[in-house]
């Protein structure tokens, strides 16, 4: 027997408090990943640091890399606010944008 769901998308509603701890916590693992990635680029990186050629090789590897894991990251935080914020209105009801 089929149900009807009161979302559009099939969802169950959810309160905002709810919403804010998913997103908080959805962040908070986005940035852990992140850190958990510099902090073995720091260990690789002084662990190659002494083998001449390969080691720079590796360096300049970890260093070009840091940059778009930090921005992936940035990206995906940017994302979720944005979805965080379109189910907030839908959660309070506001229909104003600004």
């Amino acid at each position: 027997m089929a149900t009807s769901n009161p979302s559009s998308r099939g969802d169950a509603m959810v309160s905002y408090s709810d919403l804010q701890k998913a997103v908080r916590g959805e962040k908070f693992r986005i940035w852990l990943v992140w850190t958990c990635g510099m902090v073995i680029t720091l260990i690789v990186g002084r662990a190659v640091a002494g083998l001449g050629v390969a080691g720079a090789v590796v360096l300049v590897a970890l260093a070009v890399a840091w940059g778009p894991l930090t921005m992936a990251a940035v990206r995906m935080v940017s994302a979720l606010n944005r979805r965080a914020e379109e189910a907030r209105r839908e959660a309070l009801g506001d229909d104003d944008p600004g």
